[in-house]
């Protein structure tokens, strides 16, 4: 028999599970891989972005209803998911910038805070780790910590000399990042929206595009994922703290995200296989390994 697939997603907080590669993992669970999310920190300190959860009960209690969020979102996706146990970093704003908070995420020692991620590496045994770009996919310090962290997990947990006290070594064979906006997919969208008589949402973030870098020349993998576009946003709206249901990420129609750009998208990182670019399954050579065995 085919040994069982396994995927482990990296994440920073609960919701960007679902923000992120969502589609992605819930077609894999629905092939029958096993799909474990890590979310390295609580969320404690993220932002109330839905007006109807802005209340004073809920900023007092924030830490347990994103991890009720987390359980809600889990049982949608149908992954399973474990916790690192780090404090949310928050976001610093302002010029200058403030001190990030004593003892959170991103002021910890990397090898350090690797350390729970290589024991579950050990012991879940993913052939295919997901996380984020050295940026972070965007400027949070978690985001480019748990980057950091991944990678040196990803590095560690296949190595018999290093920490030999969380468990017989694994080496995943595949590690990718996510590429959740290119600009191909921006303008894709967007033009689908006017040619269907409605407005963009992308209107104005096309205009500071220039500002930015364009990371669709990274793209090695497209999956198709379109036929769970709505279990991930069923899934986003189980975070209904960070999620606003009548806001930006649900104006485009869900038949229209689907034929304007059906796949998820991600850059192969490292690979200890064999798998010619580009892909369109971020098991193409592990399947091939796996069946070997």
């Amino acid at each position: 028999m085919a040994e069982q697939l396994r995927l482990m997603a990296v994440h920073a907080h609960p919701d960007d599970e679902s923000s992120k590669g969502a589609a992605t993992t819930a077609k894999y669970v629905a092939e029958g891989v096993d799909v474990l999310v890590v979310t390295c920190t609580g969320g404690e300190r993220g932002s109330v972005l839905n007006p109807k959860m802005d209340r004073p009960d809920v900023w007092a209690n924030m830490a347990d209803i994103r991890r009720a969020e987390m359980d809600a979102a889990r049982a949608i996706l149908g992954i399973e998911q474990a916790w690192l146990g780090f404090v949310d970093s928050g976001l610093p704003e302002g010029d200058p910038l403030p001190p990030l908070p004593e003892g959170c995420f991103a002021l910890q020692d990397v090898a350090g805070a690797a350390v729970p991620l290589v024991r579950l590496m050990r012991q879940f045994r993913p052939h295919v780790v997901t996380t984020y770009d050295e940026e972070g996919g965007y400027p949070h310090p978690d985001h480019i910590m748990t980057h950091k962290v991944t990678v040196a997990a990803f590095e560690a947990a296949g190595d018999p000399a290093r920490h030999p006290e969380l468990g017989e070594p694994w080496q995943p064979l595949k590690l990718y990042y996510d590429v959740g906006f290119s600009k191909g997919k921006i303008m894709a969208l967007h033009e689908a929206m006017l040619a269907a008589d409605l407005e963009s949402p992308y209107q104005d973030w096309l205009k500071r595009w220039d500002d930015r870098p364009d990371k669709g020349p990274r793209i090695t993998t497209r999956v198709e994922c379109a036929d769970y576009f709505p279990v991930r946003d069923d899934a986003l709206r189980a975070h209904a703290t960070q999620i606003d249901p009548d806001g930006f990420w649900f104006h485009v129609p869900m038949e229209l995200q689907k034929r304007a750009w059906p796949t998820e998208d991600y850059q192969l990182a490292r690979s200890l296989v064999d798998s010619p670019l580009p892909e369109s399954d971020l098991f193409a050579g592990v399947r091939e390994t796996c069946h070997a065995r």
